[in-house]
């Protein structure tokens, strides 16, 4: 099921490019996922049928309580940065980060560059989970089963701060770097888990005024999604509506030195999901 968070309400695409608004009263995902769940996408009645592009659409979940940022999750991110650096080692449990929930951003709105921090601004095309139940010191195996389903997300990161972090500097951190309003861009929609195995492989591109920068695939994940649920909730409870940016691969803008710039236009897209389009401003 593909569910949209809309200026109009809750929404399922019940055939290419039809929305179905849904008599709910949840403001976004999250709400609802607090609440009643998915089932009541479901079961809702429909109160109208709109085009997809007819309406705004507006991130799946607008505030979630937490933004978990995974790194080095693909062979490829490592192999880059081991080239550049020659000091990395992937992983061999999830690496993770937390981002301020104020840093989601609509489908389409402006990725702005912060006036602190604005001349190394990169973009990190990942797929998205979002939580759907409660989770605490959860096997792998239960996992996939508190998924409520995958979207797409920009980590635009702000590198020269994230640089002074991984260099010691108490001032600042990795999170901090990911945290900028506007810096997590989530939708455009969420497909539910149900419509993927638990470790689905899904191609990812990335493009920069069309010029493709990413593009790989999750099946090579260093940590598959289970995995990655599994890890974060031994150190925290996961609830409905949290975030986990499941990490990019190759292609990032730091090691060409090839940073957004006002008017750029990103788009991230993620097969089976959608496309991510944002456009960057200025503060």
């Amino acid at each position: 099921m593909r569910i949209y968070t809309t200026e109009r309400g809750i929404a399922k695409e019940t055939e290419p490019g039809r929305l179905d608004l849904l008599d709910l009263p949840h403001a976004d995902l999250k709400e609802l996922l607090l609440g009643p769940g998915l089932q009541a996408v479901r079961d809702a009645p429909v109160t109208s049928a709109v085009a997809l592009n007819g309406v705004r659409a507006l991130a799946p979940v607008a505030r979630p309580g937490k933004i978990l940022i995974i790194g080095y999750n693909y062979p490829s991110h490592g192999d880059e940065v081991r080239e550049a650096r020659g000091d990395v080692h992937l992983p061999e449990e999830p690496n993770f980060q937390i981002a301020a929930g104020t840093a989601i951003a609509a489908p389409g709105a402006s990725i702005v560059l912060p006036a602190v921090a604005n001349a190394k601004v990169d973009y990190e095309g990942e797929v998205a989970v979002v939580i759907g139940r409660a989770s605490k010191e959860i096997s792998i195996d239960q996992a996939w089963d508190h998924v409520a389903g995958l979207t797409v997300v920009n980590d635009v990161s702000a590198r020269d701060i994230q640089a002074r972090a991984m260099a010691g500097d108490l001032t600042a951190s990795i999170g901090t770097a990911k945290s900028f309003d506007s810096f997590k861009p989530l939708g455009p929609c969420l497909v539910t888990a149900d419509e993927f195995s638990a470790q689905p492989d899904l191609r990812l591109i990335t493009r920069v005024n069309g010029e493709v920068r990413q593009d790989d695939r999750t099946g090579t994940f260093v940590h598959s999604i289970s995995e990655i649920v599994s890890y974060l909730s031994w150190f925290m409870t996961l609830e409905p509506g949290d975030v986990i940016c499941t990490g990019t691969p190759r292609g990032v803008g730091f090691f060409s030195g090839r940073f957004l710039q006002e008017g750029d236009e990103i788009e991230i897209e993620v097969e089976r999901i959608g496309c991510l389009r944002n456009h960057v401003g200025s503060a």
